[in-house]
């Protein structure tokens, strides 16, 4: 899968860099002649190599890579705030798009068990998130 866009990964607000691996699945969106309001936009999943599959808030994706070996994500509108129940905990803190592009039931909080993930940064920088 090729990135969102030809953005820097210094740029991103936050970068997660899964374990190696993983790949990334994208639904493709379906064209519809009715308007569907509030439906969000298609899936986007972290595929691990057993083929686990893990949800991520598609709306939030402004960097998609797994060129490398692993699945790379950027996100623009969360903020790691740390660990719950020993998983990494990210936080929505604003929206990338207008209200009637998102899923009311979307998610507030991302959890991921620190296994799955590699490394975290925010603006460029490494964030320690303590051992797996």
């Amino acid at each position: 899968m090729a990135s969102e866009a030809e953005t820097e990964p210094g740029d991103i607000p936050l970068l997660i860099d899964f374990a190696a691996g993983t790949s990334l699945l994208r639904e493709q969106h379906r064209a519809s002649m009715f308007p569907i309001v509030g439906n969000g936009p298609p899936g986007t999943f972290v595929l691990f190599p057993d083929g686990f599959r893990v949800s991520l808030p598609t709306d939030q994706v402004v960097f998609a890579d797994d060129a490398s070996g692993r699945a790379r994500v950027g996100f623009g509108g969360m903020q790691f705030v740390g660990r719950e129940d020993g998983r990494l905990a990210f936080l929505r803190v604003r929206e990338l798009l207008p209200e009637d592009q998102l899923s009311p039931a979307r998610s507030h909080k991302m959890l991921l068990e620190p296994q799955w993930v590699a490394g975290i940064a925010v603006h460029g920088h490494a964030v320690d998130f303590g051992p797996v």
